[in-house]
């Protein structure tokens, strides 16, 4: 059946009034309108953004050279350093996939990522070489290697067959690339910690970075040339789109590469900072910071915060401070911030304490959001909008993933009945905005970081004096969380410590997952022999926060 109407007949798509969507283009923009404004700053090194530019399409021309092609994944280890910026953009200018992975991951659980995601180029920083070298050696893959040896970095072993500068000179500057023929195309790979078993990859398109990129711009009121500060690392999600974001507005990019209550404050200070993100964590070194580790600004600062939904008296803490604060929630699944407790301006007769009631909620669709509900699990009906009735927090639009990597599965237990279904549970509010409550796949956010619960209950009943255990959060005033193990002992064992516990995770899986309190004795347990996770989140609320 011939649907055309007379808007359709010989309108069709041509090059002069159709290009796919990606945030490649902001570059290509800003290095032509912009080719002299700062791009980069990292310790006493500038870029412009035409030097950055360049840089990147030498990137992007030497991994063709190198035979990397459309599809292929290019793997970085690296903390906020130009390089990583510079891979954002360079790495898919190739038709290359980009995998940012989480610097503080173990050797087993980054050589799966490697594996899986089937890298044929890995980006590192010498800082990681032991942990990377244990990861390499456990791959079965031909892997490029490249050091990237930074200035402001402490040293290392060089794991490469050539350095990064190497590697760029191979390339052309004036290297013609090409945006890719559908927007739908992947541009980035990151691995999310899930609740069980091995990560699951998920995959971003060209269209949702571009429409995320945007997104951040407009939900954060972001004016042109802004200095951000990168206190959130960019491979979570990509820096939530941040990259490409700070391409679009032509913004001036301050590198951190360790996070510290002193280096926050003196990038400020020195640099007239306007915008970063992060963490409860991250609010908390700012908060608790002592005398010597500050320094005066005169200017506003804004701050966007998510993970863990903050306390409200951080938020008055931070607001009094002179920063401004903004709420958002999102997931790996949707490229970072995809929910924004966008201000109403009859809050601004709110008391602070109100005020920060309502900024700690999570809040409402970001622009590129198509809708945002809260459902019953099940039956995919809406709750009440009453604040009290619990359901699922549930995504549908453009800026949700592709899906799960090699796993069709999970992808369509996903996006099952025609929602992206995230897990988290919480309440609707009567004016539309969204609060959660809980997560239901057992997952610990600990600065900023996801801990699978599961994965941890894993390592402790490889103990051999461990015959149950199960693990929850417990509230942190540093870390916003942190895992909480509850150990029942064998009959027949010499009962060990809770810092041998402690100490026997962290042999066994990276540091920052191993639990930081250990309660031993008898385990709850239902009729059918199953643990009773919300009795052991009560005793962890009633211990009170480390």
């Amino acid at each position: 059946m011939n649907m055309d109407t007379i808007y359709d007949i010989d309108l069709e798509r041509r090059p002069a009034n159709f290009t796919a969507l990606s945030p490649l283009s902001f570059l290509a923009r800003t290095a032509r309108v912009y080719p002299e404004e700062v791009a980069i700053i990292h310790g006493p090194l500038r870029r412009t953004w035409g030097e950055t530019a360049s840089r990147c399409r030498q990137l992007a021309s030497a991994l063709a050279r190198r035979g990397i092609k459309r599809g292929d994944t290019v793997a970085i280890m690296a903390p906020n350093t130009p390089e990583i910026f510079e891979a954002h953009f360079g790495v898919p200018m190739s038709g290359a996939v980009l995998n940012a992975l989480n610097v503080r991951l173990d050797a087993d659980t980054l050589a799966f990522i490697l594996s899986h995601g089937e890298a044929k180029v890995l980006l590192t920083d010498t800082e990681f070489a032991p942990v990377i070298k244990n990861a390499l050696g456990q791959c079965h893959q031909e892997i490029l290697v490249v050091d990237i040896d930074d200035s402001q970095g402490s040293g290392g072993e060089c794991l490469g067959q050539l350095s990064y500068e190497e590697l760029l000179a191979e390339g052309d500057p004036a290297y013609h690339w090409a945006l890719p023929l559908d927007e739908w195309e992947a541009i980035s790979l990151n691995y999310t910690s899930g609740t069980t078993g091995n990560p699951k990859g998920v995959v971003y398109h060209h269209r949702g970075a571009y429409l995320n990129a945007l997104s951040n711009i407009v939900g954060w009121n972001m004016a042109h040339h802004p200095v951000y500060l990168w206190t959130l690392p960019m491979f979570h999600c990509n820096g939530w789109c941040f990259p490409w974001t700070l391409a679009a507005v032509a913004g001036t990019n301050v590198c951190l590469r360790n996070v510290s209550a002193g280096n926050v404050y003196a990038a400020i200070a020195d640099y007239d900072v306007s915008h970063f993100c992060g963490a409860p964590v991250v609010l908390n070194l700012l908060i608790n910071a002592p005398d010597s580790e500050r320094r005066d600004f005169a200017h506003t600062v804004n701050v966007m915060t998510a993970a863990a939904p903050p306390p409200p008296s951080v938020l008055t803490a931070m607001e009094a401070q002179g920063f401004a604060m903004t709420h958002v929630y999102g997931l790996t699944e949707t490229y970072g911030p995809a929910v924004i407790c966008a201000w109403k301006p009859e809050w601004n007769d709110l008391t602070g304490d109100e005020q920060a009631r309502v900024k700690a909620r999570q809040g409402v669709p970001y622009h590129a959001l198509e809708d945002l509900q809260i459902l019953e699990s099940s039956s995919l009906e809406n709750v009440q909008p009453d604040a009290q009735q619990m359901g699922e927090a549930m995504f549908r639009g453009n800026i949700v993933m592709k899906g799960y990597l090699k796993n069709p599965a999970a992808t369509a237990e996903a996006f099952a009945g025609g929602w992206f279904h995230s897990g988290d549970l919480g309440v609707m509010h009567p004016d539309g905005y969204i609060q959660l409550k809980d997560r239901s796949k057992d997952i610990i956010i600990s600065g900023g970081e996801n801990i699978s619960s599961i994965e941890i209950e894993d390592v402790l009943y490889r103990h051999p004096a461990i015959l149950e255990a199960a693990v929850v959060a417990r509230p942190d005033d540093h870390w916003g969380e942190t895992p909480c193990a509850f150990v029942l002992f064998k009959d027949d064992t010499v009962p060990a410590s809770e810092q041998e516990i402690i100490n026997f995770c962290r042999d066994n899986m990276a540091h920052f997952k191993a639990p930081r309190t250990v309660i031993f004795g008898e385990l709850p347990k239902t009729s059918t022999g199953k643990v009773q996770k919300y009795k052991l989140r009560e005793r962890t609320e009633a211990l009170g926060t480390l």
